[in-house]
């Protein structure tokens, strides 16, 4: 039986991270096109943040060559962006074992969802057996950082529903019942951080990953909306 993994990989020289960290209010969601050798085409979609302020800090990447905007919906916009460097290249100066790198490709997983943060990947994705897993979360531990949120195996019973953890659900339910969503808004992230015991920044992330879990879960699936 197979392992479902999430986890977080530390590292400033993964593709994007730059762009991350320009820009913290936006999600950003990367997959790789494999169809352009060692430089596969980054793919991204970004939810959130100021259009102006992620075109900016794609223009300014090193990691990238050129981009275009290639769909809107809403607030969420997708970016097909050119590598400057291949894999190697990119992450020469960070990692020492660039062969154990390589070798990662033939590791018998499935990364299903790459989000970019400030200091580097939270992925998400199936492992064949303890010992793919074990392959994979190894190299990254010694060569750059590694923190495992989840593993658990294939099949297991998870929480039903929404996939939102216990602490996004208390955020949107505590932002509901304060009348956050109402139109004309009731509350503030400040007063919900009080009545969590948390501060406001966490809160407005609790929210932001809670609302691109139930999007993912739900309308993304059919992204973009099919037309009326």
């Amino acid at each position: 039986m197979g392992l479902v993994a999430e986890f977080d990989i530390y590292c400033d020289g993964l593709p994007l991270v730059g762009v991350a960290r320009a820009v913290p209010e936006a999600t950003i969601l990367l997959q790789l096109q494999f169809n352009h050798g060692d430089r596969p085409l980054f793919i991204t979609t970004v939810m959130g943040g100021s259009q102006t302020a992620v075109e900016e800090a794609l223009t300014d990447a090193y990691d990238v060559t050129e981009w275009a905007l290639i769909g809107t919906a809403g607030s969420t916009r997708r970016y097909q962006a050119t590598p400057e460097l291949s894999f190697a290249d990119q992450l020469g100066d960070h990692i020492d074992d660039l062969a154990g790198l390589e070798a990662l490709a033939t590791v018998e997983a499935a990364i299903e969802r790459i989000e970019v943060t400030a200091d580097g990947w939270r992925q998400s994705g199936w492992f064949a057996d303890r010992t793919a897993f074990t392959e994979f979360s190894s190299f990254w531990q010694q060569q750059c950082g590694f923190r495992l949120h989840r593993l658990t195996r294939d099949g297991a019973a998870e929480s039903p529903g929404d996939g939102l953890s216990d602490r996004q659900r208390e955020a949107l339910r505590t932002a509901y019942e304060m009348g956050y969503f109402h139109i004309p808004r009731k509350t503030s992230l400040k007063a919900i951080a009080a009545e969590l015991g948390i501060s406001a920044s966490s809160v407005s992330e609790r929210l932001r990953r809670a609302q691109l879990q139930l999007i993912e879960e739900t309308v993304a699936t059919t992204w973009p909306p099919l037309p009326d």
